[in-house]
């Protein structure tokens, strides 16, 4: 029975030694995964960097929008498609360029932008208007002034143009 009390004993002693070696495994886990956390957030920096930068070399950043106003409100009438009744349209727009040198050409080459928009406005239908068709209109515009900027070497023309007072009567 002694025996047994021997066996015993350095089973006990051996289970106060696993609860040291139990311990020292523990913290060497939680060192291992501190370190991997740490790696991990190091070399995601350096690799969001890299995408960062190649998304900027993908899409440059847009220059600040320019806007100009034109001055002069656009009037038509609409007397031979109104059954004799008078019917106008009164426009007031901007445009708008990300590069300067587009918004001087526009403002020097606006006598000719001016007559090829009255045509435009001139030619439209007051009915079609009427019925939601000033988007339309809206890029007619557009692609009517770039049309008259391209003529002029001017390739990279007018971004967007904005009705900044629409007026149907």
């Amino acid at each position: 029975m002694a025996e047994q009390q021997d066996d015993i004993e350095v089973t006990e002693g051996d289970g106060g030694g696993g609860k040291s070696k139990l311990l020292i495994i523990i913290i060497a886990v939680l060192v291992l995964a501190l370190a991997g956390v740490g790696a991990m957030l190091f070399l995601g920096s350096d690799e969001e960097a890299a995408s960062d930068e190649e998304a900027a070399e993908v899409m440059p950043a847009k220059a600040h929008a320019i806007y100009y106003s034109v001055e002069t409100p656009f009037n038509v009438n609409f007397s031979k498609q109104s059954n004799n009744e008078v019917r106008f349209l009164q426009v007031k727009l901007k445009v708008m360029a990300r590069d300067q040198l587009i918004i001087d050409a526009f403002k020097l080459h606006l006598p000719a932008i001016q007559h090829e928009l009255l045509l435009l406005f001139y030619g439209q239908k007051y009915d079609d208007l009427n019925s939601a068709g000033t988007k339309a209109l809206q890029q007619a515009v557009l692609a009517k002034a770039n049309q008259v900027l391209k003529a002029e070497q001017i390739e990279d023309g007018l971004e967007a143009v904005y009705f900044t007072s629409f007026l149907m009567q």
